[in-house]
């Protein structure tokens, strides 16, 4: 795994130099957009809405809307200016019962391992978040953006690491009170109720998660093996991208476009220059004199 920073955790007086990598990666199947007849795929410009003119990404700035609906422009020294604190730091605010924060709160997940010289400090910092059953309450700015988080110790063993975790602030949680038809449960009868806990005895065990499937991904893989195999893999026309910008492959079909319309005009001077020539010549020939035609210039190389 490769770390998205080196910095350290501060509790105390003890500093654990860390190195921070996400924990948790995205399987979902994504499908491309492309043309049905031949496979290219589909892509989108960055058009304004006012005009549906092609905006550079030069041209492009950062914007809130407010609630009631109007524009503020932010620009970089606006940004600037805003309150954050240093990515390099998690600093350690209180040590909390893991059990009074909701599990609604959880967010994205990453692993904490020690640099070489913090490994002492690491396994202190663990042991008592273990013998506490208590995790540790941080903020901390990840990907530019300072959030809320959890220090805690993944799984019951010894050689388990401290998973640093993001939780949403409070204000994204939504209320449940504007659910429109909770009003409308009833309280089950004490029979009800007996039978239902009866089910869930008969259903109880421990979770394995490994005992779970994605069967949606492997039907696609099943499906895609099965095409390549019977040969229906369609070959894209698209040319292969230079670059991951949009902006530089749109620029350089501009100068391709460029360089076509210069050497057709260049092409048509030619003509026309030879034309004039012709005529000069047939009058000089006809008084007796000689003039010597001009060096044509070598044509420019179509780029490729």
């Amino acid at each position: 795994m490769r770390a998205i920073w080196k910095g350290a955790v501060s509790f105390g007086l003890v500093n654990v130099p860390v190195r921070l990598y996400s924990a948790t990666e995205n399987h979902d199947i994504s499908f491309h957009q492309v043309r049905s007849s031949d496979g290219s795929r589909i892509r989108y410009k960055r058009v304004a809405q006012a005009d549906g003119e092609e905006v550079a990404y030069k041209d492009i700035a950062k914007a809130y809307e407010t609630e009631d609906g109007k524009t503020v422009v932010l620009t970089d020294e606006d940004l600037a200016s805003l309150p954050h604190r240093s990515n390099k730091e998690i600093t350690v605010e209180s040590f909390v019962p893991r059990g009074q924060i909701d599990p609604i709160l959880y967010d994205k997940a990453y692993f904490l391992e020690p640099d070489a010289m913090g490994a002492k400090a690491y396994g202190l910092l663990r042991e008592a978040l273990r013998e506490s059953d208590r995790v540790a309450v941080v903020t901390v700015s990840v990907r530019s953006r300072m959030t809320m988080a959890v220090l805690r110790v993944a799984g019951d063993d010894s050689a388990g690491a401290i998973i640093l975790q993001t939780l949403l602030w409070p204000d994204e949680i939504r209320d449940a009170g504007q659910l429109d038809h909770l009003d409308e449960v009833s309280e089950p009868k004490e029979a009800e109720v007996k039978m239902a806990r009866m089910l869930v005895d008969s259903m109880s065990g421990d979770f394995q998660p490994e005992g779970h499937v994605d069967d949606f991904k492997e039907a696609v893989d099943a499906l895609v093996e099965k095409k390549i195999k019977g040969g229906d893999v369609t070959e894209s026309p698209d040319q292969p991208e230079e670059a991951d910008s949009g902006e530089v492959v749109d620029l350089l079909a501009a100068l391709q476009r460029s360089v076509d319309r210069a050497g057709a005009g260049r092409s048509r001077k030619a003509s026309e220059d030879g034309d004039e020539k012709d005529e000069k010549g047939s009058g000089a020939k006809a008084s007796g004199a000689k003039k010597k035609a001009p060096a044509r210039k070598p044509a420019a190389k179509k780029a490729g």
